[in-house]
């Protein structure tokens, strides 16, 4: 442990990663503090004093929305578009065809078209949230200029965040969307930590201790999830080159039962957001049929078990959405057979891609339903004992174990490049 905390501060190439990420996370967090002209602070406090929606909403924008700051939309309408450009591919093929088998040039042409397409989600997203918030008065004497002018500035931030993210990506460690997500969230704890102190009650401390078993019980079934893997067989066949014979080698092929990670987290949230901002959008137009609409979608928020069961269901077909996007078993039966390998008892090619596929889907249903009652179990906490804090803080649990683990991942394996080296 301590001779590759070492190598992390005498590496001057990885030491200079991570002191670029901290700087990208301090940058990032001196926006999440500047906030728009225009705020009375005293309605914004008491607006989204207890109000869930914008307490999930804030865990997208990284502690930004709490103060109306420049970045208050976070990543939000990126991780909006990167949903609609992945289920564009299931709709055109020419796109699928770029995303799987452009290599890097079509990724990093896909990855394009998402950036394009997070300006106009930026623009619709900032509206919405603006409108919202100078219904509820806490916009002083908006105008329309100071509307729009409002409106470019939440939208360059949030472009400005995005490219933060890639650059961490790039020239960092570790994920930089999830990255930034993660700081906005640890940045928090300490004022969540003190406001809990201040207001505990004698007869609140047996849920708190609940709470508290059920974070530890969360993480720890996380990281035994993300962690866990199912190996398959592999073996490569003898050739003779020369007077020499090569191969005969016997390995495994290991499968992660989450192979999705935190995104189907991330998905499922930024989809449930969508209702409840538009019905909060609806529910100042004074007609019958809008008001209707609106209380339909307001249940999302209203009633916690409907809020919940969807939660689940979307975490669970995020799962296998993404799975089936990232992990392809055709692909890896047609890179074994070019290498000469061989799942024992299965014939190369379509046979061996049949076969890591109903292994895949196996694990698959195991991590979706594992993940999705992991997601939902603060909201069930939240039902029973009434504290809407719970369900924030099993989400942000979620998303910061799950980041901490990949971030940790990658550092082990820049260090054992150089201990290889």
């Amino acid at each position: 442990m301590w001779n590759r905390i070492k190598i992390i501060f005498r590496d001057v190439a990885l030491r200079k990663k991570i002191l670029f990420v901290l700087f990208v996370l301090v940058l990032f967090r001196v926006g999440a503090n500047i906030p728009i002209p225009g705020i009375d602070q005293a309605r914004l406090q008491s607006f989204l004093a207890g109000n869930q929606f914008f307490g999930l909403l804030n865990i997208f924008s990284g502690g930004g929305l709490s103060n109306l700051s420049i970045v208050m939309l976070g990543v939000a309408p990126y991780i909006t578009a990167t949903i609609i450009m992945q289920l564009l591919t299931m709709i055109f093929p020419k796109l699928k065809e770029m995303y799987h088998e452009g290599g890097e040039a079509g990724k990093q042409k896909f990855n394009q078209y998402s950036r394009i397409l997070t300006i106009p989600m930026a623009f619709l997203q900032g509206y919405g949230l603006l409108a919202l918030l100078g219904r509820e008065n806490v916009l002083a004497s908006f105008t329309f200029f100071d509307y729009f002018v409002n409106i470019i500035i939440i939208v360059a931030g949030s472009m400005l965040l995005v490219w933060l993210g890639e650059l961490i990506s790039e020239y960092g460690i570790g994920n930089g969307i999830s990255l930034l997500i993660f700081a906005g969230i640890v940045a928090a704890i300490p004022s969540t930590a003190q406001r809990i102190l201040f207001s505990l009650d004698a007869s609140q401390i047996p849920q708190y201790l609940l709470f508290l078993a059920a974070a530890v019980f969360i993480v720890a079934g996380v990281i035994v999830i993300t962690e866990a893997e199912r190996p398959i067989p592999i073996s490569y066949a003898k050739q003779v080159r020369g007077m020499r014979m090569y191969g005969g080698v016997s390995t495994h092929l290991p499968l992660r039962i989450n192979q999705a990670g935190v995104i189907p987290i991330i998905f499922a949230l930024s989809i449930l957001l969508f209702p409840q901002m538009i019905a909060n959008l609806l529910g100042g137009i004074q007609n019958g049929i809008v008001q209707g609409v609106a209380k339909f979608l307001s249940i999302f928020s209203s009633n916690a078990w409907v809020y919940a069961s969807f939660y689940f269901v979307l975490v669970f077909l995020f799962t296998y959405f993404y799975t089936a996007i990232t992990f392809d078993p055709h692909a890896i039966s047609s890179n074994l057979q070019k290498s000469g390998a061989f799942v024992p008892g299965i014939r190369p090619g379509k046979p061996t891609a049949i076969h890591i596929g109903k292994i895949l889907n196996r694990i698959t249903l195991f991590g979706a339903t594992f993940l999705g009652l992991i997601a939902i179990l603060p909201l069930g906490m939240q039902a029973i004992m009434g504290m809407a804090s719970l369900a924030i803080g099993g989400t942000a649990l979620l998303i910061v174990v799950s980041v901490v683990l990949e971030t940790i991942k990658q550092i082990e394996s820049q260090i054992v490049m150089r201990e290889y080296e």
